[in-house]
């Protein structure tokens, strides 16, 4: 296991890029599978789930070549259907949430997919059952085997239809789509979700020769085609590690330039941090962060205590609101965060309370924060990250704290973000890994 070792209270500053989007990678990465000719993928992020689903696709036998740095081509023309059948599949399926995506793609070209009970963060429920209704809608069946425990999928062929999903869910409409762009006749998905990533991979199939009308909305309609082409694809900067720029800027008082950010799909991400009094500036599709020696949360126009809260695109992603909370530590003023779409991810601020922070963790959804205003700063403490979200969280903290913390399990970190410690020292961050031997 490693370690994170940061000595907080050191002012950033420079300039820093965001990797491509984890969220988008995991997705078109699946969709690759949707055709025999070659895919080239740009601006590929260097992390330990994209990584982990780049050799889940080698071993399924995807001819799969690194071109440069970030860049790949996979052609997956002569993919081995018994791989799927493994136990390591099955368990390496289970430890990579995202593979789940791989099932729409696999059905909806070799008729069959297998999925084991999905893993990824513990920050609440994760169930899978939108991607399976919708898939069982376009004429799959399954059944889930008890001793494996899997989901085995089949069909004799997939054909449109019209649905509406219970929940805007961003995998479950990726992986209905993939399976409705090979599928016979129309497709037409109500409260799909719109996230910018959805619509990456939307465009993406397009490029492919898919025929998908509505990207950008929360309804899509679908043609199904014979089959799909190759293609060469761009990944976006990851708008999280965006946030998280913005948030390490905000916590340690720095002044900082965020490049190429593609800002105008960012939606609402810089005005949620704007209302805890950051002032951050576009200045083409960068971001400028000024040094600023106060954050004053806004409140509302009748004088109410401000709620920042999650909600499906084109409102803030859960992502984020860790990060958000973070700041409003140190800001001047009270905030109410509501996490509405986890039950579980609030309870990393314990360790924030730990720090010194004053927040009243209401219940599993919701936390009031008040501020500091940098008068008091938080204490170094040790620490270990529950997930990927908390764990840039508590990076962030520290990163401001007075004092050494220590940061345990980062592997949750490395997860989602590259190379972290290398790019934050070149900014003057006093951080750096320290491996662990591994205990039996």
């Amino acid at each position: 296991m490693s370690s994170f070792i940061i000595n907080g209270g050191n002012r950033l500053h420079g300039t820093i890029t965001p990797q491509g989007a984890k969220n988008e990678a995991l997705q078109v990465l699946c969709a690759t599978l949707l055709t025999k000719e070659e895919v080239v993928m740009e601006n590929v992020p260097d992390i330990m789930d994209v990584n982990n689903l780049i050799g889940l696709l080698r071993d399924m036998g995807v001819e799969v070549k690194k071109l440069g740095a970030g860049k790949w081509s996979f052609r997956a023309a002569d993919v081995n259907l018994d791989f799927f059948e493994s136990d390591d599949f099955a368990t390496r399926n289970s430890a990579l949430r995202g593979s789940v995506m791989l099932v729409g793609p696999m059905l909806t070209r070799f008729g069959k997919a297998i999925v084991a009970k999905p893993g990824g963060d513990k920050i609440g429920r994760r169930h899978i059952d939108t991607h399976l209704e919708g898939l069982v809608k376009l004429g799959a069946e399954f059944y889930f085997d008890t001793d494996k425990k899997k989901y085995v999928l089949s069909t004799s062929g997939l054909k449109g239809c019209e649905m509406l999903l219970g929940e805007a869910s961003v995998t479950g409409t990726a992986n209905i789509v993939m399976a409705a762009v090979l599928a016979k006749g129309r497709t037409v998905i109500y409260n799909a979700a719109c996230e910018p990533y959805v619509q990456q991979l939307c465009k993406m199939l397009c490029a492919m020769g898919a025929k998908i009308s509505g990207i950008a909305s929360n309804l899509l309609t679908i043609d199904g085609v014979e089959e799909l082409h190759g293609c060469s694809h761009t990944i976006l900067p990851d708008m999280i590690e965006v946030g998280s720029f913005i948030g390490m800027a905000a916590m340690t008082q720095s002044e900082l330039t965020i490049k190429n950010t593609s800002y105008n799909n960012l939606g609402i991400i810089p005005d949620s941090f704007r209302r805890l009094g950051i002032n951050l500036q576009q200045r083409g599709d960068d971001i400028y962060i000024p040094a600023q020696d106060e954050y004053r949360i806004e409140s509302y126009l009748d004088g109410s205590i401000m709620k920042i809260a999650d909600a499906p695109w084109p409102g803030l992603t859960p992502d984020l609101l860790s990060v958000l909370l973070v700041v409003a530590t140190q800001c001047h003023g009270s905030v109410l965060i509501h996490q509405k779409m986890f039950e579980s991810r609030l309870f990393f601020v314990d360790k924030l309370i730990d720090m010194g922070a004053q927040i009243i963790l209401c219940d599993p959804h919701r936390a009031v924060v008040v501020g500091h205003n940098h008068e008091r700063n938080l204490k170094g403490r040790v620490m270990t990250s529950p997930d990927i979200r908390a764990g840039i969280a508590l990076l962030i903290a520290a990163l401001g704290a007075e004092g050494q913390s220590v940061i345990h399990n980062i592997d949750q970190i490395d997860r989602g973000y590259e190379h972290i410690e290398r790019r934050l020292a070149a900014l003057g961050a006093d951080i750096h890994r320290k491996e662990e031997p591994m205990t039996h």
